[in-house]
């Protein structure tokens, strides 16, 4: 495992401190699982960015293709 240092303002330590302790958690797993979540919501983020910028580029294909389906739904001889 490795070590970091970071600088955080005081209130965020002290709020982090006392959340901490409210969970049983040391501080250092505390902001370990804080870091945790944030990238399970940034890799969200990213996956719903992706598939959002690939429905764009395919948008015009699917109505197409959805607007011929829908024909040959309504048209008994097709």
């Amino acid at each position: 495992m490795t070590t970091i240092s970071i600088s955080l303002p005081d209130e965020l330590l002290k709020s982090s401190t006392r959340h901490a302790e409210f969970l049983h958690l040391s501080r250092a797993e505390y902001v370990r699982q804080s870091i945790e979540r944030m990238n399970r919501d940034a890799e969200q983020r990213i996956c719903r960015e992706r598939l959002i910028r690939a429905s764009h580029k395919v948008r015009e294909s699917s109505l197409r293709v959805n607007s011929e389906f829908s024909a040959i739904e309504t048209d008994l001889n097709a």
